[in-house]
């Protein structure tokens, strides 16, 4: 994505976001002081994605302290939680540049409890390769932090590690590995990943609920909270979807993001500190949700084993250097867009460190990614104060309300999840 962006006249959102429900109305000067002084510390919310020429590295460059600006915080009156829904979607879509803007900005939506859910809403929107969405939640948190202390050392002696160490293993060694994980692109862009999508260039669109645990204690429930489950039911719930006359039992590609932060650590905030793995299942499998589940942990289990995901990590560095059209020429079906077949995630719990957030209570939070146009459907999920939260985003076109809505319904069902009072 970062790569595409440097080019010209690409206009599809690379936007993600983090929406914050608060119990009470926000003051966006306490936001921009906050960012005012995390640029002390650290520049990257003000920097610009650069690549000197086509073989240098693509990076985000910042310049002297004086010279930097915050990200920019806007303030604005809803009425309704439809208006609201609105000025949410108009910041997925309002792609950011990063070759001349900030790569984040903030909004605050203010409106009475009875209309929007919370007194106000904080939209935090980053272009993608910025950061991850755990990223994006250590971040707010770190604001949060200056924004509750006054001093000259909010952390201490103890600054956080914004960004990671770079990779201390020999240049052979890495090498190595970047290899091994080009092979294996090559072997994923082989498999056809179906079943065919539309394509469109439309807007991003997206549908928001939040469920509670029908049974909290149950075992059951324990088993639904890991991942491979979760694809395992959206699977199912996009067969459904899929399911038209003359739509073969096609194979099924998607990315599985995994976390490279240490396990009970928040980690690095900048720079996206994920690996990824490729899970695979036909449509059919789906009928048979433990099974599919057991089947999709396995090969993750495998892809650990053999290497895969730690290939795949540093060959993520070695793309900095290479120019877009020749990773296109290497992995052939990136070109046309038909690599994978849906997009999931699953961010987990919202940190409990942001309880609160410059002065007000957290009531709910989730995060909304912009997703391409090919494949055109992503489904992700995430927890916050005992809320389940489900969040099905589509180009506008690649699926109907219709869609959207038996989606929601097979999800959650399959999760065994009640809707919230």
């Amino acid at each position: 994505m970062a790569l595409g962006a440097t080019g010209q006249g690409d206009a599809a959102s690379n936007n993600a976001l983090l929406v914050v429900h608060c119990d009470g109305p926000l003051a966006p000067e306490r936001v921009t002081r906050s960012l005012e002084r995390l640029l002390d510390f650290c520049p990257w919310p003000a920097a610009r994605l650069r690549r000197p020429f086509p073989w240098g590295k693509l990076h985000w460059a910042a310049g002297r302290r004086t010279a930097l600006t915050p990200p920019p915080v806007v303030r604005r009156a809803v009425a309704t939680p439809e208006a609201c829904h609105r000025a949410v979607a108009a910041e997925l879509n309002a792609a950011i540049d990063p070759r001349r803007e900030p790569p984040l900005r903030f909004l605050i939506l203010d409106g009475p409890p009875d209309t929007i859910g919370a007194p106000s809403v904080l939209v935090m929107t980053w272009f993608h390769p910025l950061m991850d969405p755990r990223g994006a939640q250590n971040l707010l948190r770190h604001l949060c932090v200056l924004d509750d202390h006054a001093g000259d050392a909010p952390w201490g002696t103890s600054v956080p590690a914004f960004a990671s160490a770079p990779d201390a293993r020999p240049l052979r060694e890495r090498g190595r590995l970047a290899r091994k994980s080009v092979e294996y692109m090559r072997s994923v862009s082989r498999m056809p990943a179906g079943p065919p999508h539309p394509g469109r260039n439309g807007a991003v669109r997206f549908r928001q609920e939040s469920f509670v645990d029908r049974d909290p204690g149950d075992s059951h429930d324990r088993a639904t909270r890991e991942i491979w489950w979760r694809l395992a039911v959206v699977g199912k719930a996009l067969r459904e979807v899929w399911a038209r006359p003359g739509v073969p039992d096609v194979p099924v590609l998607l990315p599985i993001a995994v976390d490279l932060r240490p396990k009970g650590e928040p980690g690095p905030t900048f720079g996206n500190m994920l690996a990824f793995h490729f899970a695979r299942f036909e449509l059919s499998d789906t009928a048979d949700t433990p099974r599919l589940a057991s089947a999709l942990r396995n090969q993750m289990a495998d892809a650990v084993r053999q290497g895969q995901i730690e290939a795949n990590e540093v060959a993520m560095t070695f793309l900095q250097y290479r120019p877009l059209p020749m990773i296109r020429r290497a992995v052939r079906g990136i070109s046309g867009g038909d690599t994978f077949s849906f997009n999931c995630a699953d961010v987990t719990e919202f940190p409990a460190a942001l309880a609160r957030c410059f002065g007000r209570r957290v009531v709910n939070a989730y995060h909304v990614p912009a997703v391409p146009p090919r494949p055109g459907v992503g489904v992700f999920f995430n927890r916050c104060v005992g809320r389940n939260n489900l969040v099905v985003a589509w180009i506008d076109g690649a699926l109907s309300e219709d869609d959207v809505n038996r989606i929601v319904e097979i999800v959650r069902e399959g999760m065994e999840w009640l809707r919230t009072p």
